[in-house]
């Protein structure tokens, strides 16, 4: 399947707006170092890394010319799925984004605390994505 085939069902077309993607990297680049702050909660922590993996997979959906139909559900599972089409994410990385995606609805939905090793996880997974994502745009001449 390409990310063509899901326009109409989960994404749309954009034009490619460099400054548009930068922001997005900002956004990511703040959500990332405030998710370090130790004094927050894990909760906290967990949601602000998680954020960055979606403002990062957001940005390189962006970068392809396309963005999530926000009205449609699993909009957030839509950008970590589509980043193998995006960047080449390889697929080992998208399951353990993908059960990120599952542990953040467990949190949000059912009040769960987010535990410790799923906090590590997040951090370092949202770490890896920031390299990945621009070092991608970078190779691609998009930033």
């Amino acid at each position: 399947m390409t990310l063509e085939n899901l326009v109409g069902k989960s994404l749309e077309k954009v034009p490619i707006d460099a400054s548009a993607i930068l922001k997005l990297l900002q956004a990511a680049e703040k959500s990332l170092q405030d998710s370090k702050v130790e004094t927050i909660s894990n909760d906290s922590r967990f949601d602000l890394a998680y954020k960055a993996v979606m403002q990062l997979s957001n940005a390189a959906l962006q970068a392809n010319g396309y963005r999530t139909l926000t009205s449609k559900p699993d909009h957030h599972q839509t950008m970590i799925q589509s980043l193998p089409k995006t960047i080449g994410l390889d697929s080992d990385k998208v399951i353990q984004l993908d059960a990120l995606w599952k542990a953040r609805n467990v949190a949000d939905y059912s009040g769960d605390p987010v535990t410790e090793k799923e906090l590590e996880t997040c951090l370092a997974l949202a770490d890896e994505l920031c390299t990945e994502v621009n070092n991608w745009l970078e190779i691609n001449g998009v930033i």
